[in-house]
């Protein structure tokens, strides 16, 4: 799918390599509703990207939120072409650790966030793709974001690794389930990118977590993500798969 003159969500779009990929896709001529929590001044976000930009307060966990924020996002540009999911987040937690079993609580919050809150998104994403006319076929695409850790997570990072490989996992199923309607369903997996907390890393704690890719030896930048997922958007045989973008890299278990 081309992404010029095309209506695009980017969830999670405020800051990191959401921001990154709004940026991307409105270079290259897309229409982009930035979705994600007012804390993170969104608004002004799409305000800094001109007027092919806007904002829709959304929080994922919340599925009215969420449904709002979408529906308010294609009415503003009259529909919904691509979707492109970032949101989520974790914590370290031990499966068993000195204080004993895994908080229950935390785990589900955790897979609500990443895994439920991603896939509600999917279903209400596609619900509106499926009401676009096809060009070459294709009614839109989904790019979710799963990460490295659902391979091979790291320890105390259970719950985090369960919801990634249940977003990797739902791929391919969904390419499936909505190949007839002419979407796709894509995910990347990434590495350790510098956005967030972690941007605040310092350069030898960064070569040290690193040092297992095989290059480059570095965190990724938020431009690499939003790179493959233009790439993704516009290459019609990719589908139902997870890319991982990890330089090589293959998590140590700490």
């Amino acid at each position: 799918m081309r992404v010029k003159d095309k209506a695009a969500v980017v969830v999670g779009g405020a800051s990191g390599m959401g921001k990154a990929t709004a940026e991307l896709l409105i270079e290259l001529g897309a229409k982009v509703a930035i979705l994600d929590l007012e804390r993170f001044d969104g608004a002004a976000v799409a305000e800094e990207l001109g007027a092919r930009s806007s904002f829709h307060p959304c929080d994922i966990t919340n599925a009215d939120s969420a449904e709002q924020a979408l529906n308010a996002a294609a009415e503003t540009w009259g529909g919904l072409h691509i979707a492109v999911n970032t949101a989520g987040g974790g914590v370290s937690v031990r499966t068993l650790s000195k204080s004993g079993p895994h908080p229950l609580d935390v785990f589900r919050s955790v897979i609500e966030l990443n895994l439920i809150g991603t896939f509600n998104l999917n279903r209400l994403q596609a619900w509106h793709m499926s009401r676009n006319e096809p060009v070459d076929g294709e009614r839109g695409v989904i790019v979710n974001t799963s990460s490295i850790a659902a391979f091979e997570g790291q320890i105390g990072q259970v719950a985090y690794t369960a919801a990634k490989a249940g977003i990797a996992g739902m791929a391919l199923t969904m390419a499936r389930d909505l190949g007839t309607l002419g979407i796709r369903a894509t995910a990347i997996a990434p590495s350790l990118f510098a956005t967030g907390v972690t941007a605040r890393i310092p350069d030898d704690m960064a070569t040290t977590l690193t040092r297992d890719a095989a290059f480059p030896r570095r965190m990724g930048r938020p431009e690499e993500y939003a790179a493959l997922a233009a790439a993704v958007i516009e290459n019609q045989m990719l589908n139902g798969s997870t890319i991982r973008l990890d330089a090589g890299q293959r998590f140590a278990p700490k």
